[in-house]
């Protein structure tokens, strides 16, 4: 996984700004890779932007000048409405722009069936640590996807965390069930780890403080160590204490790892479902 260095500010198109949508905006204002941003956006989302330098904001692709021509068009549209929203931007693939498509279960083929099969697309899954500057996303690229653009793309990704490339498409199911639903599980161990404490006799609030400071202490200590999660689970660890009786059950036939894996295993089968 790599931070990427940022390419000379290409002219950019973002088509969607919600969650996802606004977290890639603030971070590439941040880092000032676009001299101007086009966004279409025509609910709120984009609200916290207006009056910004260098952006602007439409609520329709019908109100982009008339020469404009990005060099790069982002897509962070819901999965659902993708169909409906392209016709829009087929013209800037024959013009040789790059798309970068952030939507879950959309795939290359989708796009080329979508905006022809000239258009230059990589289809990529961020995760939702990218609003503090601490996602993940892995990139696919097609074929029509030149070295300049893959940089483009992976500056603009990377300024919201770190990058990582595959080159099987298929991959993208693991990764959307490992790292693009992966916050989900976590946030869900802070909630039962909390529930676990109140019920061995915390107060509540203090519970719920433990769990989310051990939780994201540990994160970063997992971030920053040159140390496997193995070896830094077994420094915890003392033979017959308190850690080694709850790993015993963590760690049991029916314990942490297969559940972990029904689960991910589960969000890919869906992920696969949810493709074109």
């Amino acid at each position: 996984m790599t931070r990427a260095a940022a390419p000379e500010s290409p002219a950019l198109l973002l088509v969607g700004c919600g969650k996802m949508g606004g977290a890639l905006l603030a971070g590439w204002q941040e880092r000032r890779l676009a001299g101007r941003v086009f966004v279409v956006e025509p609910g709120t989302g984009a609200a916290p932007f207006a009056g910004k330098p260098g952006i602007a904001l439409l609520t329709d692709a019908a109100a982009l000048p008339g020469g404009f021509r990005p060099a790069v068009v982002v897509l962070a549209v819901k999965p659902q409405g993708m169909p409906e929203v392209l016709p829009a931007y087929r013209r800037f693939a024959a013009e040789g722009a790059l798309f970068l498509s952030i939507a879950a279960g959309k795939t290359l083929g989708f796009f080329a069936r979508a905006l022809g099969e000239e258009a230059a697309v990589v289809r990529a899954m961020p995760n939702t640590p990218a609003a503090i500057g601490r996602g993940i996303a892995v990139a696919c690229a097609n074929r029509r996807v030149r070295p300049e653009q893959r940089r483009i793309a992976e500056a603009l990704l990377a300024a919201v965390g770190e990058v990582g490339w595959v080159e099987d498409e298929s991959l993208i199911d693991a990764v959307t069930a490992v790292s693009g639903s992966g916050p989900a599980y976590v946030f869900l161990l802070i909630e039962c780890l909390a529930k676990a404490g109140a019920a061995a006799g915390l107060p509540e609030d203090l519970a719920a403080r433990l769990a989310r400071a051990t939780v994201a202490g540990s994160g970063e200590l997992a971030r920053l160590s040159a140390e496997s999660a193995a070896k830094l689970r077994e420094n915890v660890t003392s033979p017959g204490g308190t850690t080694r009786a709850a790993l015993d059950v963590l760690m049991g036939a029916d314990g942490l790892e297969p559940l972990l894996r029904r689960a991910v295993l589960a969000a890919a089968k869906r992920s696969r479902e949810l493709a074109d």
